[in-house]
């Protein structure tokens, strides 16, 4: 994954007495270039040109088009964006294990170093699809019911622990820990990622697909992310970026907060209705104004999972506060708090109430 790094933008971050490299979104400048006025989401998007430009896939021109990006324009120009993990469920994830497993069989045929074929972007798999509430209105249902589950699986899921021990980055999340998107927020989902290149700690935005339309729920806390078909999610496993257009992006505006007596339903579905009378499908939606920090977590990760039901490719809030303390509720580390903070805030996607970021629409 070597940058060609045209603008010169890798560079250092020192948090809490750790080095991490980083591509400094402000080393993209030149004529007509206005990086600080990009939405938060396009910021993302340009990060993930700047680490992976290689001149060929990605060159300094599309690394460009996206910094002088032309938010009155229609979508033509095509881009190519690296997810930094695949996120899968239960029945759409087990053919791509099996897709690996099939290509190691083969390169061991071939007389190949099987052990060389891995997926090349982390995959995480969270069985959730298929537990079965067998047993109710007892004490130990719970138990019983995942129990059955592991007796009524049992081949798929021995198929899967092997996979995870065979893979490198590759990890499996069990039946009976929670719904995909639960554990993704929960648990997965790093707002800043970190990954060990040329034995360099690399920090970057968490982006993900995943193989589920309501993946959009981890764009509650800042992570850009997407539901893909199989296909798609199996070639981004295997380090093929996914091509799209530079998208028009939707900027929704909140200001206040919510009227006593008023729910996260009524919020929710008062958004979807606005947001599917404006029209913004395969557009990016993102909220900002001095409203989204009176917003709670799980009212952000509600609307972002709502995203599908008005048709936008995400409907994405930037990090701030509100993240941080949710990352810390949920039991990230101490240097993960501190990385995700340092990072925002030194890129720009750090959320701040006042600014007016460049919108194709706005509501």
């Amino acid at each position: 994954m070597a940058s060609q790094d045209s603008f010169g933008a890798k560079s250092t971050l020192e948090v809490d007495g750790r080095s991490y490299e980083i591509f400094r979104l402000d080393k993209v400048v030149g004529d007509g270039l206005d990086v600080d006025s990009l939405p938060f989401s396009l910021k993302v998007l340009l990060e993930n040109l700047l680490r992976t430009e290689d001149g060929a896939d990605i060159t300094a021109d599309d690394i460009k088009a996206l910094a002088g990006w032309d938010e009155t324009a229609e979508p033509d120009k095509e881009i190519q964006f690296t997810p930094a993990r695949v996120i899968m469920q239960d029945f759409t994830g087990v053919p791509c294990v099996v897709d690996l497993a099939t290509m190691r069989e083969a390169m061991a045929e071939l007389g190949g170093d099987a052990t060389k074929i891995n997926p090349l972007a982390p995959a995480e798999m969270v069985i959730d699809h298929s537990v079965i509430a067998d047993v109710f209105g007892s004490a130990d249902a719970f138990e019983r019911n995942v129990e059955i589950e592991y007796e009524r699986n049992r081949e798929r899921y021995q198929f899967l622990r092997w996979g995870q021990g065979a893979f490198d980055d590759f990890k499996v999340v069990p039946p009976g820990t929670g719904i995909v998107h639960q554990v993704n927020i929960e648990h997965l989902a790093r707002t800043v990622f970190t990954r060990e290149v040329d034995g360099e700690l690399l920090a970057y935005p968490d982006t993900c697909v995943g193989t589920d339309s309501h993946t959009t729920m981890v764009n509650g806390i800042g992570v850009v992310g997407w539901g893909v078909g199989g296909i798609e999610a199996e070639a981004a496993m295997l380090g093929q970026p996914v091509s799209m257009l530079i998208p028009r992006v939707v900027g929704f505006k909140l200001n206040g907060d919510l009227p006593e007596g008023a729910t996260a339903t009524d919020l929710v579905l008062t958004i979807t209705e606005m947001l599917r009378k404006h029209g913004v499908v395969g557009k990016f939606v993102e909220f900002y104004g001095p409203g989204v920090s009176a917003l709670p977590l799980a009212n952000r990760a509600t609307i972002g999972n709502m995203s599908p039901e008005f048709g936008s490719t995400i409907a994405v809030f930037p990090i701030d506060q509100q993240t941080i303390d949710y990352l810390r509720l949920t039991g990230r580390s101490a240097e993960q708090l501190a990385l995700v903070e340092g990072y925002a805030k030194e890129q720009g996607l750090w959320h701040d109430p006042d600014a007016e970021p460049r919108y194709s629409e706005r509501l």
